[in-house]
């Protein structure tokens, strides 16, 4: 037994079964295992005790405090036990079906390395050890069983900007992670890399920028590599094991505007604002998709990659915060679709049978100190909160935001600059509905339903057998919708605002729904976007549900 900081007297679970490769692939219907419940990223759940006749009776099994943070968190389950990582690298173990704690593990960062107020979206279990990426750089592991920690590897020096936001993916036996905080300008860009689980040994490091060297390096026009920036991971990966590939996003060029960076949009800026195709053995880039070359907006194109097959097609879904959804063939990475979630302006012209964006000819003219009004906005339409599928409709259920932005170029005054001002807008003809959730048809990529409301939806979706979509938003409510119609079939009104990943799960064949709150990124534009919704400061904890007998 060991002490933590609060006193807490830690002990160990007496048997938790080892996760295997085969598990990761096909959990139990009780686990969530990854950071979406499947490597494929879907965000379902094939539990479905709670459902459409009987979601209303839901009540409150459970509620634990976090720790105080950008709480963004995402819980996994294994063999009823919990893992819950905190703001702050802390991780809990926690009986799942009761909410006591088993043991708590904190990570000794150095105070500097934690930025962004501190969210940490998601942890890793493989065999017998949790794996967590640090604010400082670096990956752990620790032992699943007792909370004791195993190994560290540094990937970076923190004092260069370089952090996380995710925790690392397993994939093909491999830990991959990503590298967020690439803002700053440095000889080493931005990059992932892949870790022996057992000793933490780096096997790779692949790069998200085309550096000297690289065929595409041509893209980054007359920018040396010294001032090659971005490209971060902040969202997590997902994996498919009978391609044995590993699918990732990356973030924007930095800084923000083209024209900050000594470029122009018509400089593709490659690999940012892509989707890597990657081998986890090598690192080894099997292909690349730009979705926005050289973006000049802040519209991020890192988040969730879905793997969903539609007939004989295996594709790659994705979502980026002008509102775009794309369908790539995983194989290959060839363009099978797109489609318009939200009304846009960026574009003046998109290309349905290549996929090719056009931008409008202000945006690829517009000069240090111009105005440049775009909808979506830099905050989104889509963001960190993550869509999912439900396979019993077909349909993608996404969360999206209805504001607009006003972005002004500035000159880059110092080292990690983003030189830009980004002011925020309702978007026209939204009725001031910041809020939207809607059903996309995969195949078809056709709207089935949409559901608008005053407050952003701040978590990501929980599909689940039961047909329903859980979601919760920046107004403390936690709802359920009808994934046929749209339709709210239950809600309850929390302590704080709804933040991270809502996961369902199991233990001795009673169905939970958990889902974390307190607050997070984007709290000051929704305070200021939202005025009239009270944002409680703190309020950070997982609440947990049941169904009443």
């Amino acid at each position: 037994m060991a002490k933590t900081a609060g006193r807490w007297v830690n002990r160990v679970i007496p048997e938790l079964a080892p996760v295997t490769d085969a598990l990761l692939r096909k959990p139990p219907d009780s686990d969530w295992l990854s950071w979406r419940r499947t490597q494929d990223g879907q965000g379902y759940s094939p539990l479905g005790k709670i459902n459409r006749g009987n979601v209303s009776r839901l009540k409150l099994a459970w509620v634990i405090t976090m720790y105080e943070g950008s709480n963004q968190a995402t819980p996994i389950v294994h063999d009823g036990v919990m893992f819950l990582t905190h703001p702050g690298n802390i991780i809990q173990a926690i009986d799942a079906a009761t909410g006591e704690l088993i043991w708590e593990y904190a990570y000794p960062y150095p105070p500097a390395s934690r930025t962004m107020g501190g969210p940490m979206r998601n942890i890793a279990i493989y065999k017998d050890k949790i794996y967590l990426a640090t604010y400082d750089a670096a990956v752990v592991a620790i032992d699943a069983r007792s909370g004791v920690p195993v190994w560290r590897a540094v990937q970076a020096d923190y004092t260069k900007g370089y952090t996380h936001t995710i925790g690392p993916v397993i994939a093909d036996g491999v830990v991959v992670s990503g590298m967020n905080g690439c803002e700053r300008y440095n000889n080493d860009g931005c990059f992932i890399t892949g870790h022996d689980p057992e000793t933490g040994r780096e096997l790779w490091r692949t790069s998200t920028l085309a550096l000297p060297g690289d065929p595409n390096e041509a893209t980054w026009g007359n920018v040396p590599p010294e001032r090659r920036a971005g490209g971060d991971n902040w969202i997590p990966g997902t994996f498919d094991p009978e391609l044995g590939t590993y699918f990732v996003g990356t973030s924007q060029a930095k800084p923000w505007v083209a024209v900050s960076r000594g470029m122009t949009p018509l400089d593709a800026a490659l690999y940012t604002s892509s989707t890597l195709a990657l081998d986890p053995r090598t690192g080894r880039m099997k292909w690349h998709f730009q979705h926005n070359a050289g973006d000049s907006l802040d519209q991020d194109a890192s988040f969730e990659r879905i793997l969903i097959d539609v007939g004989a097609e295996k594709q790659v879904v994705t979502i980026g915060k002008d509102g775009i959804l794309w369908k790539l063939d995983r194989r290959s990475g060839a363009f099978r679709g797109v489609a318009e979630t939200l009304p846009q302006d960026i574009y003046a012209r998109i290309d349905h049978q290549t996929g090719r964006l056009e931008y409008r000819q202000d945006i690829i003219d517009a000069k240090i100190d111009d105005a440049v009004t775009v909808c979506p906005g830099a905050a989104g339409g889509h963001n960190w909160q993550a869509s999912a599928y439900s396979p019993e409709t077909g349909a993608l259920i996404i969360p999206l935001i209805q504001l607009c932005s006003v972005v002004i170029a500035g000159e880059v005054e110092q080292q990690g600059s983003y030189a830009a001002t980004i002011n925020t807008i309702p978007m026209p003809g939204s009725d001031n509905q910041l809020g939207r959730l809607s059903s996309w048809d995969v195949e078809s990529l056709q709207e089935r339903w949409t559901h608008t409301q005053r407050a952003m939806f701040m978590t990501g979706v929980l599909t689940t057998a039961g047909k329903l979509a859980f979601v919760g938003d920046v107004d403390r409510y936690f709802k359920a919708f009808d994934v046929d119609n749209g339709k709210v079939l239950w809600q309850t009104r929390l302590g704080a605002p709804l933040h991270g990943y809502p996961i369902a799960y199991a233990v001795d064949g009673k169905q939970y729904v958990a889902v974390p709150t307190g607050i997070g990124l984007l709290r000051m534009l929704t305070a200021e976007q939202s005025p009239e919704i009270y944002q409680p400061i703190g309020g950070n904890a997982l609440y947990v549900f049941e169904l009443a007998e």
